[in-house]
């Protein structure tokens, strides 16, 4: 079938990197996948984070516009017309201000991934965009959950003739870590001059402002209070506009990387012994995700979604989210101890190849889809 695709945050195709829009790739991959036809409908960006009244009116009327250029598009006699829509990851900071439009219109199913509802809301600076997220969540036919954290709100308000599925974040899984890690760790160690005989640690994120600031904030104060006699070193891979003030939290001998492209951010998964992420308020993290599917134990922020990928005391350490003392003493409780690290690195392997795998979920989501449109009297 034909299947039209808006991410109403980040696009799949955008210029910047970072977990949603590597999430908004896949899922576009998976619905190919399934044999359908999948187009990517706009581009528009629906994000006011500041809970400005006025920027969210003049967004509401873009969309409203867009939203009929698109109906008159699809409604001309030979123009590709889609036969379901499927918007990925829609909130009160971005709702989707078009799909549910277009798909009335058209009279065709809606769908939405990882859509999420915050009845704290519904007063305040983004009372407006939180209207429109209740408005799609009543409009939709098939939601899909990709963080337990939003179960139970989404839960609350869905109606009776929508259905709510639940779906693992997933990726492509990395077949060759083991054979990867010796070679790896031998680029690596010319490339960054690295001890072989110390402890490798990973970080990955975006140095921006917010969470990921404050993420960066607290995993420097945690470095501080790592206790070990054995040597570690760390290393970092993200760009962004605050990068300058990133590097400024840390000490020399931290090493920085830039942005790195996918390959070669697989090298460093490979190679590297311990990831760390604070997460705070995280969704549930892409790039925990890879490292874990690479066979990294890791310690990561309590945060959201991340219990959905990383299972703690088994394939790493979930730590109190904001609290850097105790984030250090799980780092350092992996350091010392290597049998537990290749314990956690086999389950973190075992568990993402058996529940975040791209074609289990894959299949999953064809399924949901295919029934979703029988249902509600689609093809």
């Amino acid at each position: 079938m034909n299947i039209g695709f808006y991410a109403p945050l980040k696009s799949p195709d955008s210029a910047i990197p970072s977990g949603d829009r590597e999430m908004a790739k896949l899922l576009y991959r998976s619905l190919q996948n399934q044999g359908h036809e999948v187009k990517l409908v706009s581009r528009f960006k629906s994000r006011e984070p500041e809970g400005l009244e006025e920027r969210q009116k003049q967004l509401q009327l873009q969309g409203e516009q867009i939203s009929k250029e698109l109906i008159q598009e699809f409604s001309t006699i030979g123009n590709w017309r889609p036969d379901l829509w499927f918007t990925y990851h829609m909130f009160y900071k971005a709702p989707d201000l078009i799909g549910p439009k277009v798909s009335a219109a058209l009279k065709i199913p809606y769908v939405v991934a990882e859509a999420s509802h915050s009845p704290k809301r519904a007063r305040g600076r983004w009372s407006l965009f939180h209207e429109e997220v209740e408005k799609t969540i009543a409009h939709a036919d098939l939601i899909i959950g990709m963080n337990t954290n939003d179960h139970a709100a989404i839960k609350q308000i869905i109606n009776d003739n929508t259905r709510y599925e639940e779906l693992r974040p997933f990726l492509k899984i990395n077949k060759n870590r083991e054979r990867n890690k010796i070679t790896g760790r031998r680029y690596l160690e010319k490339k960054h001059k690295l001890p072989l005989d110390s402890i490798w640690l990973l970080a990955v994120g975006m140095m921006r402002d917010g969470d990921k600031f404050a993420s960066y904030k607290i995993l420097s104060e945690a470095l501080t209070k790592i206790n070990t006699n054995k040597n570690w070193n760390l290393i970092i891979i993200g760009d962004g506009p605050l990068r300058t003030e990133v590097e400024k939290l840390f000490s020399k001998k931290i090493i920085f990387t830039g942005q790195l492209t996918s390959n070669q951010l697989q090298k460093y998964y490979s190679s590297a012994d311990i990831f760390l992420w604070p997460a705070v308020n995280e969704a549930y993290g892409m790039a925990l995700l890879e490292a874990q599917s690479s066979g990294m134990p890791a310690v990561a922020g309590d945060t959201g979604g991340v219990g959905d990928i990383l299972r703690d005391n088994e394939t790493g350490f979930l730590s109190k989210q904001g609290d850097a003392a105790d984030f250090a003493d799980k780092t350092s409780t992996l350091i010392d101890n290597l049998e537990l690290r290749r314990n956690m690195s086999r389950r973190a392997l075992l568990i993402t190849n058996r529940d975040h795998s791209f074609d289990l979920n894959s299949n999953k989501l064809g399924t949901w889809i295919s029934e979703t449109c029988s249902q509600v009297g689609g093809l």
